[in-house]
């Protein structure tokens, strides 16, 4: 699901950063044309997340892209449901810091 978002992003709309503005993945749950460049923006930064932490980057995509809930996470991942929420946290605050470029 992730990769068909990203390459319908990538064909209607330029690979833009976020211009500044805060974005939310919450505010991805549909996706909407206009967002496109946001769209990519969220894959680069969660391209990066992955490499620097692998399991925050698992926990996005199952989270975000599959629709898994913290439970479900916690058992596909064999960890606590807290340590996925902790992760989660992290996650959401070092993608929104990338993408908009925030220190």
């Amino acid at each position: 699901m992730r990769h068909i978002l990203i390459d319908h992003a990538r064909t209607h709309t330029r690979a833009k950063r976020a211009g500044g503005r805060k974005v939310a993945l919450e505010d991805f749950a549909v996706f909407n044309p206009e967002r496109g460049a946001e769209l990519v923006a969220l894959d680069e930064a969660l391209k990066k997340l992955a490499a620097v932490h692998p399991r925050k980057g698992q926990i996005v995509e199952l989270k975000f892209f599959g629709g898994l809930t913290v439970e479900q996470i916690a058992e596909v991942l064999k960890i606590s449901p807290v340590t996925v929420m902790r992760d989660w946290s992290f996650a959401k605050s070092w993608l929104q810091r990338e993408i908009t470029g925030d220190s």
